[in-house]
């Protein structure tokens, strides 16, 4: 297959590239980088890359990839024990670490490659991109909901396909300027944040610590796309009404993009009628990487992840296999997809790969979801924890979460079904309260989301707490709540 990144060697090389606070890098300059880095890995077969928010680990990342290497993620707050377990299943050959970087106790018996992006940084020539397109570009661990995380073998034609799939729904070009401050052991911040800028010529300002302040330096100072997770967007739409100068940054923004879990259509709301502009969402897991996304040349709803992206078959699937044909917006099924962007399998786990696929090459997402009349998809929660069977009826936890979160008296909201011996299973809310000295009652809140929904939607059960448990890309950890 052609190169991952072609401007290495054909963006002119005074060109931005990357910038990571006071420390930016040019083509030229990333060239030479990742060629000394890739110099030194032509016997490797899968590297370890410790993914801190920083320059090393891009340098590191399209290194390792140059020089046909598969790549490891790792996330620097993962705890001994689940470092141990990745790093024994995924067997890398050695470990790439910025130069002083404390690295834990399991990766201390792996050889370690300091890499430099200092101005004394060795430079070398880029080696020939020959890789083929079924190779392994990355191993990235993902949890489930039960046994140590999973390595997801991705292949390079998944990351470009995407990012090229991406480039057609968002008009992304090299003359964009993305501005994030997403982790970078995660495909979000990693293969879209970072690889897919420098797929296309253009460049990266990564905040290293997400801000209110910090997405107003950079939109107003000539950035063009935001990427963020929906903790952030609540952020900007709550410090908006106070703050003209980040309105006007977002307001001369080209593309705000939000991914990793559903963003509240009450802040959709807000951030549209402060800014003028809309926030579009995409759909993706590490598995498949993107499957649909909004389209910047068509209308959207607020809550909705657009439409399939060029390459990506996607079908609705009842419990016994059977296509869900309605596109009302209101009939349940199970995301499959399929195409040249999915993972190929899971890393020493053929079990679990066979589990995941239909005889058919389906992949099972887990994820539940209705699409609407237009054929634009909108996501309802995850079938393990988020489909709701209560009364007759399936419901999905995310529109009654979207409901809840309409109401003034709650500042954060999450939905579960717990067991119910006359409707099978009950809507129990779990709410952070807007002013904890007067939450609102369960009568009010459910009189409030079957005015807006339908009546068999209202929660049953209300549970105040002080905050949700969210993992590192801000989704809520659902099975961590519990009537303990």
């Amino acid at each position: 297959m052609s190169s991952l990144f072609p401007a290495l060697t054909g963006a002119p090389a005074d060109r931005p590239a990357l910038r990571f606070g006071g420390c930016s890098l040019t083509y030229g300059d990333l060239a030479g980088a990742t060629g000394a880095v890739a110099g030194g890995l032509r016997t490797a077969r899968r590297v370890a890359v410790w993914a801190t928010p920083a320059p090393e680990t891009a340098v590191a990342v399209v290194g390792a990839l140059r020089a046909g290497a598969a790549v490891v993620p790792l996330n620097p707050a993962s705890g001994d024990r689940e470092l141990g377990h990745i790093l024994a299943d995924s067997a890398p050959d050695l470990v790439l670490a910025p130069t002083g970087a404390d690295l834990p106790g399991p990766l201390g018996d792996l050889p370690r490659r300091t890499v430099d992006v200092t101005d004394r940084a060795p430079h070398g020539p880029l080696p020939e991109d020959d890789a083929d397109g079924g190779d392994p570009a990355l191993v990235v661990y993902t949890s489930g909901t039960t046994g140590p995380p999973k390595g997801a073998v991705i292949p390079r034609r998944a990351v470009a396909v995407t990012l090229d799939a991406l480039a057609d729904a968002w008009q992304w070009t090299g003359d964009d300027v993305l501005v994030h401050g997403l982790p970078l052991f995660h495909v979000h911040g990693l293969v879209l944040g970072v690889l897919g800028p420098l797929r296309r010529g253009g460049s990266l300002r990564h905040l290293g610590r997400f801000s209110t302040e910090g997405v107003t330096r950079e939109l107003s100072a000539g950035a063009t796309m935001l990427f963020g997770v929906p903790t952030m967007y609540h952020r900007i739409a709550e410090a908006l009404p106070g703050d003209p100068a980040l309105a006007r940054a977002l307001a001369g923004a080209r593309l705000l993009v939000s991914g990793s879990a559903a963003l509240p259509v009450h802040d959709h709301e807000r951030i549209e009628k402060a800014t003028g502009r809309r926030v579009i969402e995409r759909y993706g897991m590490t598995e498949t990487l993107m499957n649909t996304s909004v389209r910047v040349d068509s209308p959207s709803r607020p809550g909705t992840v657009g439409v399939p992206l060029p390459g990506v078959e996607l079908r609705l699937v009842e419990e016994d296999g059977s296509p869900v044909t309605a596109a009302d917006g209101e009939s349940v099924g199970e995301i499959q997809v399929r195409g040249t962007h999915l993972f190929t399998e899971y890393l020493n786990r053929p079990d679990a790969t066979a589990a995941a696929f239909t005889a058919d090459g389906w992949f099972r997402t887990g994820d539940m979801a209705v699409r609407e009349d237009d054929g634009s998809v909108r996501i309802v929660g995850r079938k393990a924890t988020d489909l709701i069977k209560s009364g007759g009826y399936k419901i999905g936890a995310g529109e009654i979460e979207n409901a809840l979160l309409e109401h003034p008296g709650v500042r954060e909201a999450a939905v579960t079904g717990e067991p119910d011996a006359d409707l099978g299973e009950r809507i129990v809310a779990w709410v952070v309260p807007a002013d904890p000295q007067s939450p609102p009652g369960l009568p009010e809140l459910a009189d409030h989301v079957a005015r807006r929904l339908a009546p068999h939607k209202r929660p049953r059960v209300l549970r105040l707490l002080d905050a949700l448990p969210r993992n590192d890309m801000g989704k809520i950890m659902k099975r961590a709540l519990s009537r303990d």
